[in-house]
This record gives structure tokens, C-alpha cells and sequence, in this order.
């Protein structure tokens, strides 16, 4: 997953969700955010931040922010934060070859029943669903996920859980945009009932992954499996 044309610029401040203002070549500019979490510990005042020029001449805005440096043990890391790009990756990574037989058929946006997840993977012997969920948050080198509390998560890992019971193949994956994390845990103190409802769903047959990414300011690719706690608080 590559951006074509990414420059470096020092981010000032975030007057919403939306939009930041950043300094680029001394000059003050406003840019979209392509990320609505909170991304508090990340999007800190001096922060280098990495944007990305549109190719629509008609948009408000040249530049969307799409990664941010941030130091881990004392290493500096550069941390995607583009919400579009997991799946981005994702797909990439499946039809590659990774996790289902090369002879898989990768379909996006798959709809069951009155659901729709992010991708169904039609194999031969087997229809298996996946949910994508792309995690910045991390401390002490442990990721986490949800970043704030989010209804829509726990919706998609009940519908797993439903597709699991039905016999059908379900998973949901972290994919953790950046390096330098060795484990991932649900973020019960931020929502306690997502962590409940994966660790049912973990219980009831669906597969819950995580991955890592080799970031660089201009593109993110995903690169290992790392580990998933779902002890208890």
C-alpha cells in the first residue's frame, strides 16, 4: 500500500475530528484528518507528521495526515494512522496468498444476511469472513484496541460470532500500523463491553489475529503475526 507523493510537515493543533493545521515549509496549513479516533497520545503539538497531496484539484483541503513519528523504548517509529489503509493492506495481503489457499477467492464488502464485513474469503471447501480493525494506540509497547468506545465493533464481533455458529469461517484482525508493540490486548478500560464480547466470541470459534506493519511515511505493509491477550482484567 503506497502513497505517491508524501511530504514531511510539524503538526500545531486539531480544531475537530476532521482537520488539523500543520507547518509545512514555515507555512501554516489546514489538512484532513483521515482518521475520526482520538489519536490524542500521537497528535501531540511539534509532532512530525507526514501528509499526503490529493489529486483532487476541486477538494478544500490539499493534504490529508496520514502518519505520524512516535518514539517506543526509545526508537522512533512511524505510525500510520490513515483509517482507509488496514484494509488497504489487507486485501493485498490475502490475495498474496496470506492466511487462506492461493486458489481463495477474496471478495470486499461481503454482505450476510444484514450484515456486511469487510471481506469473505471463498475457498473450496469453506466461506470464511473477515473483519478488519486497524489499531494506533499502544502503551509500553502493548497495542490496544478500541481507542474510545465503539458500538459498531461489538456489533461486528456479535455477527462473527453468529457466522461461527452457522459453521461458516470467522475472523477479526488487528492490524497494528506501526512496529515496536510484542503483544495485543481489548481496551477494557476505555470499553469494557468490547473486550466482553471478543472474549465470547474467541469462546464461540472465531479467530481473533493480529499483525503488525512496516510503516514508512509513504506506505504501509504488513509484515507478522503478534500475539493477542485475552485474559481477563
Amino acid at each position: 500500500m503506497y502513497y505517491p507523493n508524501a511530504h514531511p510537515a510539524a503538526f500545531i493543533s486539531r480544531p475537530n475530528r476532521f482537520i488539523a493545521r500543520v507547518s509545512m515549509d514555515e507555512t501554516e496549513h489546514t489538512v484532513h484528518v483521515k482518521n475520526t479516533g482520538r489519536c490524542r497520545e500521537l497528535l501531540l503539538p511539534g509532532s512530525r507528521v507526514w501528509l499526503c497531496e490529493s489529486a483532487n484539484p476541486e477538494r478544500k483541503t490539499k493534504y490529508d495526515l496520514v502518519a505520524v513519528e512516535k518514539t517506543v523504548n526509545g526508537i522512533v517509529h512511524t505510525v500510520n494512522i490513515d483509517s482507509q489503509a488496514p484494509n488497504r493492506a489487507v486485501g493485498e495481503w490475502l490475495r498474496g496468498g496470506a492466511l487462506f489457499p492461493s486458489e481463495a477467492t477474496v471478495r470486499p464488502e461481503a454482505a450476510f444476511g444484514d450484515s456486511r464485513f469487510d471481506f469473505c474469503i471463498d475457498c473450496p471447501d469453506r466461506i470464511s469472513f473477515l473483519e478488519v480493525k486497524g489499531v494506533t494506540l499502544e502503551q509500553d509497547g502493548v497495542a490496544l484496541f478500541p481507542d474510545a468506545p465503539t458500538a459498531r465493533g461489538v456489533k461486528h464481533i456479535r455477527e462473527l460470532t453468529r457466522c461461527a455458529r452457522e459453521g461458516m469461517g470467522a475472523y477479526i484482525l488487528f492490524v497494528i500500523q506501526m512496529k515496536g508493540v510484542h503483544l495485543l490486548r481489548p481496551n477494557d478500560a476505555t470499553h469494557a463491553e468490547f473486550g466482553s464480547a471478543l472474549r465470547q466470541a474467541a469462546a464461540e470459534g472465531v479467530k481473533v489475529l493480529a499483525v503488525d506493519c512496516i510503516v514508512t511515511p509513504d506506505s504501509m505493509v504488513i509484515d507478522r503475526f503478534i500475539p493477542v491477550d485475552l485474559s481477563a482484567p
